[in-house]
C-alpha cells in the first residue's frame, strides 16, 4: 500500500532518538517512529499509524516544547488530507527499483 498527502507534499513523522553507552563502551544510537490510533484512511489496514506532523507541528515537536504540548501533537493525521491505494506486487522484490513499484496495482 502507498499512503500520501493529497497535496503531494512531503510530510514528517514524529520520532524519538537516544544515544547511550553499552557495557562494552560502544555508543548505541537508537530511533523510533511514534505511533497513534489510525485515521479512517489507514484503519482498514492496521490498528496503528505513524504520527504525521504538519510543518508547524513538526517545528513544535522539534523545539523541545513542554511535555503536555508535545503529547497533544500525538494524534491521527486528518484522513481527508490523505490518499491510499494498493501498489504493484513488484514492490515485494528488492530487485525492483523503479517508479512502477508504487503504481496502482
Amino acid at each position: 500500500m502507498l499512503f500520501k498527502l493529497k497535496s503531494g507534499e512531503p510530510f514528517v513523522f514524529a520520532g524519538l532518538w537516544d544515544a547511550w553507552q553499552k557495557p562494552d563502551g560502544q555508543t548505541l544510537r537508537t530511533y523510533t517512529i511514534v505511533t497513534t490510533d489510525p485515521n479512517e484512511t489507514l484503519a482498514s489496514v492496521h490498528n496503528r499509524m505513524p504520527v504525521m506532523l504538519s510543518d508547524s507541528n513538526a517545528l513544535e515537536w522539534l523545539s523541545g516544547s513542554k511535555i503536555a504540548r508535545a503529547l497533544s501533537l500525538l494524534r491521527p493525521f486528518p484522513a481527508e488530507l490523505m490518499d491510499g491505494y494498493d501498489v504493484s506486487k513488484m514492490v515485494n522484490s528488492p530487485l525492483n527499483d523503479s517508479p512502477e513499484c508504487i503504481a496502482p496495482g
